[in-house]
């Protein structure tokens, strides 16, 4: 079974913004899931979803569609730590 996005794709969009030597920000697949996790008990918990959610959608596929979109980012702090896109830029 292919997985869309596919985890390359996923660490592709985590890295975009990394400056050419200095130290991707997600490395492994393990960031990924993750991430992915902490993003989907945030929206168990009620959390705001920044992608259209599909009457099907489970909030694991929600989570991995904002990080794919990139409409939340993967930080560099806590092991799996993800905030909004807009709230990065707003601290830079």
């Amino acid at each position: 079974m292919m997985l869309h996005p596919s985890y390359q794709d996923l660490m592709e969009v985590a890295n975009e913004n990394i400056e050419d030597g200095e130290a991707k920000l997600v490395n492994s697949r393990y960031s990924i899931v993750l991430a992915a996790a902490k993003r989907a008990r945030q929206l168990i918990a009620g959390a705001e979803a920044y992608v259209p959610i599909k009457n099907t959608s489970k909030p694991l596929s929600t989570a991995v569609e904002e990080l794919y979109e990139g409409e939340v980012k993967i930080t560099g702090g806590e092991e799996g730590s993800v905030i909004p896109y807009e709230e990065d830029k707003n601290e830079g």
